[in-house]
């Protein structure tokens, strides 16, 4: 195998493994061996004959509160992602059963790509990421807070708390790398926890939805604190 193939095999095997990493923490079973593989056994996988086989590579994973929540991961052969491409990412889709998909692109998209990307969001939850923005996993930076997504029932109960509206919200926009990982759509709520001076760990809840501004605010110690910043912020 060349020495070209060897470093395309080595930057696919970081993606893949922040890509088991981001579909476990969006609550999928993933086991830790499909995270933790070594790359020896990678490239004996993925690279035999001398070159890359990302056919081989797709994989599904079902969500461990709902076995019929199904998401699909296909990576690209091609460099630039085609309409027949796509075309062919959704086949494997329904092949596999899942309505959730995620196709992985080495250097480009299509614009006739994106177009039947974006007409097939009514039947399908479908994402693209570029393998450059997988090559680490961003979440395990430490400046980046940890984030969770809240739950419809813990959505009320904390507006119901601080007497919201979802208005009053901090907003993050669904582009955002973070929401993007976990996969956010418009009108959920995350969980923001960060060191905080005085009070040791702070919570912030954040909402995604477009278009919108990213604001993320922390909150003080005291549990009317956040309804007074967002009156005198107020967010749009």
């Amino acid at each position: 195998m060349s020495l070209d193939s060897d470093r395309e095999l080595a930057r696919l095997w970081r993606v893949s493994k922040t890509v088991h990493e981001m579909i476990r923490d969006r609550g999928y079973e993933v086991a830790d061996y499909e995270i933790n593989i070594g790359f020896d056994e990678f490239k004996d996988l993925y690279g035999g004959g001398g070159s890359v086989d990302r056919g081989r590579m797709a994989f599904h994973a079902n969500h461990k509160d709902d076995q019929r929540d199904r998401i699909y991961v296909y990576f690209c052969s091609e460099k630039n992602v085609s309409k027949a491409a796509m075309k062919s990412f959704i086949t494997s889709l329904d092949g596999v059963g899942a309505k959730r998909g995620i196709i992985i692109w080495s250097e480009k998209i299509s614009p006739a790509a994106k177009k039947t990307l974006v007409e097939m969001q009514s039947e399908y939850h479908l994402e693209d990421f570029a393998e450059a923005d997988l090559l680490v996993n961003i979440t395990k930076h430490f400046l980046v807070p940890k984030h969770q997504i809240m739950t419809p029932e813990e959505k009320s109960a904390l507006i119901k708390r601080y007497r919201l509206k979802d208005t009053q919200l901090p907003r993050i926009l669904v582009t955002d790398p973070v929401a993007r990982y976990y996969g956010m759509r418009r009108g959920q709520v995350m969980r923001i926890e960060r060191a905080s001076q005085t009070a040791g760990r702070a919570a912030s809840p954040s909402s995604a939805s477009h278009p919108a501004i990213l604001v993320t605010a922390e909150l003080d110690a005291l549990s009317n604190a956040f309804p007074r910043l967002c009156r005198l912020w107020r967010f749009p």
